[in-house]
């Protein structure tokens, strides 16, 4: 199989050592080949193997130059767009071992569990297709000693600094970093209920001209009383607001993962249907109840969506975002709905990350070398999404945009039995091609999935290797000698 995507991806890599940027590309493609295989099943032998494994133990090989690279690539990507939506998130990655605890593995949570986190800004197009990752940072949680600060008594005493919450404030900032890099595109940034932090919404604030940001609000934030506003509080004001339009929305069901979580975002669900009222205000000043000395108010825009009639017994969906994005029309407030739901792929780049690519199942005895395969599979991750992504988008482009001839023409013999057509076939045919590998049933208005796609691809690896080894590739290559 071909590795000139993973040499693309890598082509700004430093790793100081010319033989390991090429190892490096090499493990990029066979990982990236057979996301769902382990590492010794997708290497190609005991020898490449053992090098994967060294090249994550060697100190050169950090996280940071990894994803640097990756995010050179991604700028290409973002370069050719109007609209970028750069979407920031945190998981977790469970390295929880019974028979052998991962050296360097810090507490997930009041429990058992050990790991690490790891918070990412991950750039996409408007319909969610994913361009690649542009920040990420990783860290485990040190133990807590008898007689240290709870989380709640470092949050009012600790600077942001020195809090875990300073993650968000350092993925904003680079966001308007990449804004600034470039002025002709359109950047807004996302961020769920954990990132309504006031030092953050701030900094937000601050941005270039082309940067705006939506941000789900966590709590029912005071409004700044010398603003004149009747209500006290946001959620009252969006509740007085007019309905601009309601909707009848899928509210996708959930499990609670942490039984000691009692957050109402994260409570179980069922899936089902909901009617949802939507309100909007513009230019709100906000305040905090622990001001410092200078802080002056800050404006807002806020959009309010509301379940009405929930079924008995569950909680109303709501959303209460607050942007900078005007929001005085009805168009404007979809626009901002619409936006924020982009979102959401970022939490199907997690699944990718972790039940497509197994990235947790890894078998490593030390926190450093997890993390260096874990940069490994963030790639992998992101162009497993983007080919289910890109043929969705682009159906109609050649398929040979992201697949290399011998690819196409395994899978058109194999899946088609039929002769190979005189021009290579598009996108969006090919990429169904690729996931009726995976198990995928063609239904209308029901495209494929990324576990289908990283199912497929692996088969298409396998093609393509035995066309070029002894099928019709082979004979070409022995005509060309």
């Amino acid at each position: 199989m071909s590795d000139s995507w993973a040499r693309d991806e890598m082509e700004a890599v430093n790793l100081e050592d010319r033989r390991l940027n090429e190892r490096l590309v090499e493990a990029l493609s066979r990982l990236g080949a057979k996301p769902n295989a382990s590492i010794p099943a997708a290497c190609g032998g005991h020898a490449e193997m053992t090098a994967a494994y060294r090249l994550f133990d060697n100190e050169k090989c950090a996280f940071e130059r990894i994803i640097d690279a990756h995010a050179q690539a991604t700028r290409k990507r973002v370069a050719a767009q109007k609209t970028v939506v750069l979407a920031q998130d945190t998981t977790e990655a469970d390295l929880s071992r019974p028979e052998q605890e991962v050296a360097g593995a810090g507490p997930l949570d009041g429990g058992k569990r050990r790991g690490m986190f790891l918070h990412v800004l991950h750039a996409f197009c408007e319909d969610g297709t994913p361009l690649g990752t542009l920040h990420a940072k990783g860290w485990a949680r040190p133990e807590r000693a008898c007689g240290q600060m709870t989380s709640r008594e470092r949050c009012k005493k600790l600077p942001i600094e020195q809090k875990e919450s300073y993650r968000w404030l350092e993925a904003i900032r680079q966001a308007q970093e990449e804004a600034r890099r470039f002025p002709e595109t359109r950047m807004i940034c996302v961020g769920d209920s954990e990132s309504d932090v006031y030092d953050v919404l701030e900094q937000a604030s601050r941005g270039p001209e082309n940067f705006s940001w939506i941000v789900r609000a966590c709590k029912d934030r005071l409004l700044e009383e010398s603003a004149g506003h009747a209500a006290r509080s946001v959620r009252e004001l969006a509740l007085a607001a007019p309905i601009l339009f309601a909707n009848t929305i899928n509210v996708r069901g959930r499990k609670s993962k942490v039984s000691c979580d009692k957050r109402s975002r994260r409570q179980p669900r069922e899936s089902r249907q909901a009617t949802i009222e939507v309100r909007a205000v513009s230019g709100v000043a906000l305040t905090t109840a622990r001001k410092r000395p200078g802080q002056t108010p800050l404006t807002v825009n806020i959009v309010f969506a509301r379940e009405i009639n929930p079924p008995k017994g569950e909680t109303p969906v709501e959303w209460l975002l607050l942007t900078t994005l005007p929001v005085d029309a009805a168009d404007q407030t979809r626009e901002v709905m619409r936006l924020y739901s982009v979102r959401w792929m970022i939490e199907i780049f997690f699944r990718v990350l972790k039940t497509g690519c197994r990235v947790e199942d890894r078998r490593f005895e030390t926190l450093e070398r997890f993390t260096a395969c874990l940069a490994v599979y963030l790639v992998v991750a992101w162009r497993t999404l983007y080919v289910c992504r890109l043929g969705r988008a682009c159906p109609q482009i050649n398929c040979e945009a992201i697949f290399d001839p011998s690819e196409w023409k395994a899978v058109w013999t194999i899946s088609r039995r039929t002769a190979l057509p005189a021009n290579p076939p598009t996108l969006g045919e090919m990429t169904l091609l690729v996931a009726e590998l995976g198990g995928y049933i063609p239904r209308k208005n029901s495209p494929p999935g990324p576990q289908t796609i990283w199912i497929g691809l692996q088969r298409t690896c396998d093609f393509a290797h035995c066309w070029t080894t002894f099928g019709p590739g082979a004979n070409k290559q022995s005509q060309d000698v």
